[in-house]
C-alpha cells in the first residue's frame, strides 16, 4: 500500500514515533514547535505559553524511553496518570519509543472521596499494569491514601502492587541521547503489529471497554486523516480535547505525522471559558480545529463575539472538524451566521465520523478537488442532519483513500448490505481496525471480526451506529446508536432519542439546559429526563406547564407520545468526557431513585388519577401532602384549576407501572 508523501526524500513511516527523528533532523524543523501549551489568556509571545519543538520532543522521547527501560522491559503495560499538558505528550511518545503498552487515563482525585475511582479500579483489574507514571505530588497523595485506607480496600491493594515512576524522576535522570538520524535502522520501539495502546470506549452506551490498538493501525489511521483533511507542515491545529483517548489523542499523532504545530489547552479551561477556543484560533492563526458537535451552540451562548474584549478573527480556519454524531444542520448554520462577520468560511466545516474501534478516524464529508473545496452550504441534509462521509460510487472505481477505509450499511438481522436509502448498521473495514477488546474474546469475534453473510468478505467492525446512504454522491448520514433506539407504538415503530431530546429542548430553551436531556424507553413508554437551568424555576404552575410543553412538542414534531417527564437539577444527566449523553446510566439512576428531581409528571397515569384530581378540587385550594409515595396537590389557582406535582412519587413505582 502506498501513501501520499509530502517530500519523496522522507517517505511515510510504519509507526508514528519514527516521524520524530525525521522532522527533528531537518534544519527548518529543529526549532519548529510541535506542541504549544496555552493557559487561559495567553498569546504566542506570552510567557504563559510553553512549547515543545520537534527536536526537543525527539530527544525527550529517547531519554524517557531509556529511563523507563531501566526498570521495565518491552511490551510491559504502563498506566499513565498525568494531567493534560506537554508532560503527558512526552510520556506518550517516550512509551512508544520504549516499546511499552500504555494506558493513559485522567488521574482521579487521590482522596477518592467522591466515588471517582471505579474506572481506575476497572482499568487496573482488566489490564494488569506493571507500573504507573504520575507526578510526585500525586504519588505522595496516594501514599497518604494507602496509610489511611482500611485493610479491605481493593483499590488500595491494587495501587500498592504497582511500581510508581515519578515524572520528576524521569526528567531529573534524563540521559544524553545519541544522534537519532539513523534511528530507523536501530529502532527498538513499537513495531507495526505491536499493541502500543489500550484505548477505552467512551462509555456512551455501556461500561467502557478496553480496545487494543496496534502501532501500525494508529499510523495508518492518522495518515488517512492527514490526507482527508489535507494537513501539512504549514498547518496549525488548536485542540482542547482530552489527550487520553479518541480524537484528542489522535490529533497528537496527527500533528507529528503532518509536521504541523498543535496548540493545546485543557478541557476544563474550555468549559470554564469557551471563548478561549476562538481566541487561540485567532492568536495562533489556526488552520484546523476538532470539536464535539455540542461546542457550536455552547460557544454561541457563552463565548460569542461580544463576550470578551479581545478581537476574534477566524479567517485562517480551513478545517472546523465536527465530531460526535448526530450533527444537526441548524446548529452549524447558526454558528456560521454568528461568526461569518469575523471571517468564518462555510467551506471549512468538516463533519466527521469516528470510533475507538477504528483507532478514531473513519470519514469526513469535507473534500478538496484541485483548488476547489466543498462547502457546507452545498451539503444535503436528511432529517435535519448533515452527512459525515461521502462514499465511493458503486459504479465507478474508488480512489485510494476511499479504498483504505471501506464503509457499508448492513441489516443487523440478515447481515447483508442494505440498499441506499434504507437505514442499517454501519460497518467499517480498514487497516485501522482495532485488534480486539482486551479480555472479551467473544465480543471481539462478534463486533470486530464480522463478515457479510453468504459471501467472501473482509473482517468488519460492527460500529453499533445506525446510518443511511442517500443521493448520487452516496452521502452517509449517521443517525444514532442502535442500543439507544426507543421502540414506540404505532406506524413509527422506533425512534432515535436525540430527535426527541432536541425537540424537548426547543420547547423551552430558556429554562432547560441544551445537550442535557435524555430520552429513554421502557416497554414502549417514552421518558424524557431534562435538566433545568441553574436558576431553577420553583413555581409549580410553571413546572407543570414546562412538562406539558415537552410532551406536546414531542407529540407534534415527532408524533411520539411521552409517558413521563422528569425535570432534574443542573448536572444530573450523566455524560462522557466528550459530552455524549449516557442514557444507560440515566436509566439506572432513574430506576434507583438517585436523580436530583425537581418535579415529574406521569402522563401515562393521569387518567387513572382523575378521581384524585376531583378530590383535590374539593379541598378548595388547600395543599395536602400525604408523605413520600403519595401525590402532592400544590395550591396554585389558575382559572380555578389545581396543578399536581409528582416530585414525591418514588421513581421505582413510576417505572414499574410501565412494565
Amino acid at each position: 500500500m502506498t501513501y501520499e508523501n509530502y517530500d519523496p526524500c522522507f517517505p511515510d513511516q510504519p509507526v508514528v514515533d519514527l516521524y520524530l527523528p525525521i522532522w527533528a533532523n531537518q534544519p527548518s524543523f529543529h526549532s519548529k514547535p510541535a506542541f504549544i501549551w496555552a493557559e487561559d489568556g495567553s498569546s504566542p509571545s506570552d510567557s504563559r505559553c510553553s512549547s515543545l519543538t520537534y527536536s526537543q520532543l525527539n530527544s525527550s522521547a529517547q531519554s524517557i524511553s531509556s529511563h523507563l527501560l531501566t526498570n521495565l522491559k518491552r511490551r510491559d503495560t504502563v498506566l499513565i496518570l498525568c494531567s493534560p499538558g506537554l508532560q503527558l505528550v512526552q510520556i506518550l511518545f517516550g512509551c512508544q519509543r520504549a516499546g511499552l503498552l500504555c494506558i493513559p487515563i485522567f488521574p482521579p482525585d487521590p482522596s477518592f472521596n467522591k466515588q471517582n475511582h471505579h474506572h481506575l479500579t476497572r482499568v487496573i483489574l482488566q489490564t494488569n499494569p506493571k507500573a504507573a507514571i504520575a507526578n510526585q505530588d500525586y504519588i505522595t497523595s496516594l501514599q497518604w491514601y494507602f496509610s489511611s485506607s482500611s485493610k479491605d480496600d481493593q483499590l488500595c491493594d491494587l495501587l500498592k502492587k504497582l511500581r510508581w515512576i515519578s515524572i520528576e524522576g524521569i526528567e531529573k535522570n534524563r540521559t544524553s541521547c545519541l544522534n537519532s538520524s539513523d534511528l530507523s535502522s536501530t529502532y527498538s520501539g513499537c513495531k507495526t503489529d505491536d499493541v502500543y495502546l489500550i484505548q477505552y470506549t467512551s462509555g456512551a452506551t455501556g461500561i467502557p471497554k478496553p480496545v487494543l490498538v496496534t502501532a501500525g493501525a494508529a499510523a495508518h489511521n492518522v495518515r488517512t486523516a492527514r490526507k482527508a483533511y489535507d494537513l501539512h507542515p504549514s498547518s496549525v491545529i488548536v485542540s482542547w480535547l482530552p489527550q487520553y483517548h479518541d480524537c484528542g489523542l489522535m490529533f497528537l499523532l496527527l500533528t507529528v505525522i503532518s509536521g504541523a504545530t498543535c496548540v493545546l489547552t485543557s478541557p476544563s479551561t474550555f468549559v470554564n471559558r469557551p471563548r478561549i477556543w476562538l481566541e487561540l484560533i485567532t492568536n495562533f492563526k489556526a488552520t484546523c480545529t476538532p470539536v464535539p458537535s455540542f461546542t457550536l451552540p455552547l460557544v454561541i451562548r457563552r463565548g460569542g463575539i461580544d463576550r470578551g474584549t479581545s478581537p476574534i478573527s477566524l479567517w485562517s480556519l480551513r478545517n472546523l472538524i465536527i465530531i460526535n454524531e448526530p450533527i444537526y444542520k441548524n446548529s452549524v448554520h447558526e454558528f456560521i451566521h454568528e461568526f461569518a462577520p469575523v471571517g468564518l468560511n462555510p467551506s471549512c466545516i468538516s463533519p466527521s465520523y469516528g470510533l475507538a474501534e477504528n483507532c478514531t478516524f473513519v470519514s469526513t464529508s469535507w473534500r478538496t478537488t484541485g483548488h476547489t473545496i466543498s462547502s457546507f452550504l452545498n451539503l444535503p441534509s436528511y432529517k435535519m442532519l448533515i452527512p459525515s462521509a461521502r462514499l465511493a460510487s458503486t459504479t465507478t472505481e474508488g480512489n485510494e483513500e476511499e479504498d483504505e477505509i471501506n464503509i457499508i450499511v448492513v441489516n443487523e438481522e440478515t447481515l447483508e448490505p442494505v440498499e441506499d436509502g434504507i437505514e442499517g448498521e454501519i460497518w467499517v473495514a480498514s487497516p485501522s481496525n482495532a485488534s480486539g477488546y482486551l479480555g472479551y474474546p467473544s465480543l471481539t469475534r462478534e463486533k470486530l471480526q464480522a463478515r457479510l453473510k453468504g459471501r467472501f468478505s473482509p473482517c468488519y467492525v460492527r460500529t453499533g451506529d445506525r446510518g443511511v446512504i442517500r443521493g448520487e454522491e452516496r452521502y452517509l448520514f449517521v443517525m444514532g446508536r442502535t442500543s439507544d433506539i426507543i421502540k414506540v407504538e404505532g406506524d413509527i415503530g422506533e425512534v432515535h432519542p436525540h430527535f426527541l431530546e432536541t425537540t424537548a429542548y426547543n420547547s423551552s430553551p430558556k429554562l432547560l439546559r441544551a445537550g442535557c436531556i435524555a430520552a429513554l424507553g421502557i416497554s414502549q413508554t417514552v421518558i424524557i429526563i431534562a435538566e433545568m437551568q441553574k436558576s431553577e424555576e420553583s413555581n409549580a404552575i410553571v413546572l407543570r406547564t414546562l412538562c406539558e410543553g415537552i410532551r406536546d412538542a414531542v407529540l407534534k414534531e415527532e408524533n411520539v407520545e411521552v409517558g413521563l417527564v422528569v425535570l432534574v437539577k443542573s448536572g444530573s444527566v450523566p455524560k462522557t468526557t466528550s459530552g455524549k449523553i449516557q442514557r444507560w446510566i440515566a436509566m439506572d439512576k432513574l430506576m434507583r431513585g438517585e436523580l436530583r428531581i425537581v418535579t415529574e409528571i406521569n402522563f401515562s397515569t393521569l387518567l387513572s388519577a382523575s378521581s384524585s384530581m376531583n378530590h383535590a378540587k374539593k379541598m378548595k385550594g388547600k395543599a395536602v401532602e400525604k408523605g413520600r409515595g403519595n401525590m402532592v396537590v400544590v395550591r396554585d389557582r389558575v382559572d380555578e384549576e389545581e396543578h399536581l406535582s409528582f416530585s414525591n412519587i418514588p421513581i421505582r413505582l413510576s417505572l414499574l407501572s410501565f412494565l
